[in-house]
């Protein structure tokens, strides 16, 4: 890293996402960490526990908290779920297909496919000055 000393760093992520609706929250939850949790790869947990793991030799600020939202139809979903490296690596390792085991039972919890969804992702911020 190259920075004068009093510039500002900043790293973020956007850990799992989360549902107005509790049980649809819950059925994503299961899917994330049960279902396909197992077959993420270990560096995915730095970004699970928002880089607080990790060492970060600034001095910090704590900056106010952010959320990104989006409002999905269950295609969204189920299209985004399919973009994993954890349901790919499932889909090696098992030749199952998780999405299409899955969709039925969130599917029954969404109601309408066409119906909007609020989808929250949380962002995990971390910023401080450069010594």
């Amino acid at each position: 890293m190259v920075a004068r000393r009093g510039a500002v760093i900043a790293v973020w992520n956007y850990p799992r996402p989360t549902f107005s609706d509790p049980v649809l929250d819950r059925l994503f939850l299961d899917f994330y960490s049960d279902v396909v949790g197992p077959y993420w790869p270990p560096e995915r947990r730095i970004v699970d526990d928002g880089y607080r793991t990790i060492p970060f030799p600034f001095r910090e600020i704590h900056p106010p908290s952010f959320t990104l939202s989006a409002r999905w139809t269950l295609p969204h979903l189920i299209g985004y779920l399919r973009t994993w490296s954890a349901t790919a690596a499932h889909m090696r390792a098992t030749g199952t297909d998780a999405v299409a085991q899955s969709a039925p039972e969130i599917a029954a919890a969404w109601g309408e496919p066409d119906t909007a969804q609020i989808v929250r992702w949380p962002i995990s911020l971390r910023v401080g000055f450069v010594g």
